[in-house]
């Protein structure tokens, strides 16, 4: 089950700043955009989504079991955003990202040689979370920036679960949560809040 709140809406009446609440988006919506809240058990995640409706395409994000799902209205099959897991009894949330990151990995040779490090890139960690990413050694990147052209955008050194050279693909672990994320917030400014998420207490 979740709720929706809608909370603002973006028309011509658009105040200059998004006021910063105990509870509120950190930035206001795009044009033609609503900030709703998605606050869901299943999911384990209290975040802040845009719906949208640019006319010839509408864009709806909403919960499915542990993912946060984006819908285009014009086509297309739906994408997963964030996902979240649960850690397992006494498991460091590091331990979590790589024992996911395995599950979902086929090439084992990736699983050997691909590491759990510090996330770097994007914008600045929000207070009481860390982010992680999945990076290759120090022999593999050798190997791999070797067949790499100049210029060129390589692939996912650690494959789809890993770095994404040309996107923003990170893991989060937030202070006290019984689960982590893996957050997918691509190449532009994402349609849900990534500086607000909150990972929620495990339900019985």
């Amino acid at each position: 089950m979740h709720k929706i709140l809608v909370v603002l809406l973006l028309g011509t009446l658009v105040a200059p700043n998004v006021a910063i609440g105990k509870d509120a988006p950190s930035r206001k919506a795009e044009k033609g955009c609503a900030w709703e809240k998605i606050d869901d058990a299943t999911l384990g995640l209290d975040v802040w989504v845009q719906r949208c409706d640019f006319g010839d395409r509408k864009i709806n994000l909403y919960a499915k079991g542990n993912a946060l799902m984006l819908h285009y209205s014009d086509g297309g099959e739906d994408e997963k955003l964030i996902e979240t897991f649960p850690l397992h009894a006494d498991e460091k949330p590091e331990a979590a990202i790589q024992r996911i990151f395995v599950e979902h990995t086929v090439d084992k040779d990736l699983i050997a040689r691909c590491l759990v490090k510090p996330y770097k890139g994007y914008a600045a960690t929000p207070k009481g979370a860390r982010r992680y990413t999945v990076l290759p050694n120090a022999a593999l990147k050798k190997e791999l920036d070797a067949k790499t052209d100049p210029g060129d955008i390589p692939e996912p050194p650690c494959g789809d679960w890993g770095d994404m050279p040309d996107s923003v693909q990170y893991y989060e672990v937030q202070a006290g949560a019984p689960r982590i994320m893996i957050v997918r917030a691509g190449q532009d400014e994402p349609m849900f809040d990534e500086k607000t998420l909150r990972l929620l207490p495990q339900t019985k």
